[in-house]
């Protein structure tokens, strides 16, 4: 069995040390994104890429495109099936499809975070078109406190501002009046 193993390994060396590598390699790189050549499909300019190959070394351009036909062929292609782009950045707001029927009501509640802290939340403003990111803002800087946006719709502000954003919001909104807020009091989280 040992010396079966031992032949089996002979022969992979063998079939490697077949081919000899020089050294040092050389290596062609791009005059568009100053890539090799076999990583410029991987950039954004990649069709500057492809006219510079074919102009500068067109046999090193018909390979490359050789062996993408290769294994375009060896891969198995759905219509519609296309490279998506990716995006960068976190979570982001999920923004909330506008419906057309739905009541324009801002709800203001106080809910208990500590024993003696409290956390002020505005539901509903997103229905009268406010940008929801502005407005959290807004409301951090007037009470000097922090705010931030938690839902599709809702904003979480540090602290118990609820008397003061009833004037606060009709004041700075003229289309959100005072027969449209809601005052829901104490709520639990």
């Amino acid at each position: 069995m040992a010396a079966e193993v031992e032949r089996v390994i002979s022969t992979e060396n063998a079939t490697k040390s077949e081919e000899k590598i020089e050294y040092p390699l050389e290596v062609q790189y791009c005059g568009v994104c100053s890539l090799p050549l076999e990583y410029c499909e991987y950039t954004a300019e990649y069709e500057k890429c492809k006219e510079w190959l074919k102009t500068n070394l067109p046999d090193v351009y018909d390979e490359l495109i050789s062996q993408a036909a290769d294994q375009l062929a060896a891969t198995d292609v759905s219509e519609g099936a296309t490279k998506k782009k990716q995006t960068r950045g976190g979570k982001g707001v999920v923004r909330v499809p506008k419906k057309k029927n739905v009541t324009k009501k801002v709800t203001l509640s106080r809910a208990q975070r500590n024993k003696k802290k409290y956390v002020t939340v505005v539901t509903g403003l997103g229905t009268f078109d406010i940008d929801l990111k502005k407005a959290a803002k807004l409301f951090a800087q007037k009470y000097s406190c922090g705010s931030s946006v938690t839902g599709s719709d809702e904003i979480v502000i540090q602290g118990d501002v609820l008397d003061d954003l009833l004037d606060f919001i009709p004041e700075k909104w003229p289309e959100i009046d005072e027969d449209s807020m809601d005052d829901l009091g104490n709520q639990k989280r």
